[in-house]
């Protein structure tokens, strides 16, 4: 008699896989349409399963065993990837008996509560919404989508909407108290109208792009490597071991600085103001310093947008020079202004006090020093997470959905100005980019 607990390669006994298949079609859904689980009591684990194992679903399992480790409820479950050695050797460093070649196959499994997306941009959306019609909770990398899917980023927020379902965005920096302290400084009032922002993202090096590893230079697709499933909806294209594990290199699958990037400078600059989406956004990309055969996606990109609230928000950087004038907090991202009538808002040098510097003219409010509550921290965006996985408050969560969704919006905007060489501009009643 063979033994059910045996994980194959999708992650699937025959029996297991007949069982749950029956149970979905019983119900009047695709099998891997499982819904979601009841809530947890406060001391029952939350199942945590990964979808993508390369380097940063890497660092995302570590810091899940870690909370594991130190007591938190929550355990790794099981692993997914297009790439079979990646997916093992995941497996193996999780402690994990499930490994799934297909991530429909995962999210079947009702041991996982919530998933870690984190494979390349022009994926996400689309396992994101499955993720979501299974009744999982997620926790998605950033981008939340591709810079060419405004219509899936559309579609999967009217999704998370509609539903009871967890979503967090891996923009770590909202984990940051500073930013919510700056945002009740702005909602009471402290600048006055809001009017202007800017941030941005300096570095030197494109070690994000030229740095990615290539496992195996010889690979070919087959049974160890799914080349279909990595394509998604981005052109066919003949295999190439540097697109599938360089990927980020390419205008077919990443972005670059605006979309790679820029999240982690301007989520919380958005969300300090209150802004919905923008009228109208230009966007300037170019590659100054590393130019060699097979980057296409920018090094250094340049954009403006202004808001129906009448805020204009500028967004400046570059991978060629890591020098900024103000100071930094987090790895290379520029730490915003933020403008009012009355004032501004800006974070001191030593990085422990937002300051407000009120305009110059008589009668104007008093300059103020506020210390600042803590720093930016994985663990707590997680945790964050978790969480709101226990109580189902979705409110409490640092960088949901409908944020994702007015900021994806915005560089989405800028690329494809960017590409068109023209201002995008977006119409609201119709919800639709128009260039």
């Amino acid at each position: 008699m063979s033994d059910n607990r045996v994980v194959t390669d999708d992650g699937l006994t025959r029996r297991g896989f007949i069982g749950k298949a029956g149970a979905a079609a019983a119900a009047g859904v695709a099998p891997f349409l499982v819904m979601g689980q009841e809530a947890k009591g406060a001391n029952e684990k939350i199942g945590v399963g990964f979808i993508g194992c390369g380097g940063r679903a890497g660092a995302h399992m570590k810091l899940v065993k870690q909370l594991q480790e130190a007591g938190y409820p929550v355990e790794p479950v099981a692993v997914c990837d297009s790439y079979r050695p990646r997916r093992e050797r995941a497996m193996q460093a999780l402690g994990v008996t499930k490994a799934y070649a297909d991530h429909k196959a995962l999210l079947a499994d009702l041991s996982v509560d919530v998933v870690c997306i984190a494979t390349p941009d022009h994926i996400h959306g689309y396992q994101a919404l499955d993720a979501i019609a299974a009744g999982k909770d997620v926790y998605c990398e950033k981008p939340v989508t591709h810079w060419r899917q405004f219509e899936l980023t559309k579609k999967l927020a009217d999704a998370v909407a509609k539903s009871d379902r967890v979503f967090q965005l891996g923009t770590q920096a909202m984990s940051d108290p500073v930013w919510r302290q700056m945002k009740k400084l702005v909602k009471e009032g402290l600048i006055g109208q809001p009017v202007h922002a800017e941030g941005g993202f300096f570095r030197t090096g494109d070690w994000g792009e030229r740095g990615m590893k290539v496992d195996d230079a010889d690979v070919k697709p087959g049974e160890d490597l799914n080349w279909e499933a990595f394509l998604g909806d981005s052109p066919k294209r003949e295999f190439s071991a540097d697109r599938y594990f360089r990927w980020r290199l390419f205008e077919d699958y990443a972005g670059g600085p605006v979309t790679d990037l820029y999240p982690h400078s301007i989520t919380q600059v958005v969300d300090i103001m209150g802004l919905g989406f923008p009228e109208k956004v230009t966007g300037i990309g170019s590659i100054d310093r590393y130019e060699y055969e097979l980057r296409e996606v920018p090094d250094s990109f340049q954009l403006i947008a202004h808001y129906p609230e009448k805020v204009t928000v500028v967004v400046m950087g570059t991978q060629a020079n890591d020098f900024t004038a103000t100071t930094k907090r987090g790895a290379g991202a520029r730490t915003p202004i933020v403008r009012g009538w009355d004032g501004a808002l800006y974070i001191d040098e030593s990085n422990k006090e937002i300051v407000f510097m009120p305009v110059r003219e008589k009668g104007a409010k008093p300059p103020q020093r506020i210390p600042i509550e803590g720093g930016e921290n994985v663990g707590d965006h997680w945790k964050n997470l978790l969480d709101c996985v226990r109580s189902r408050k979705r409110e409490e969560l640092w960088s949901p959905m409908d944020l994702a969704f007015r900021v994806q919006t915005m560089l989405q905007m800028a690329m494809l100005s960017h590409k068109a060489g023209k201002v995008a501009r977006f119409d609201a009643a119709k919800r639709e980019i128009v260039m």
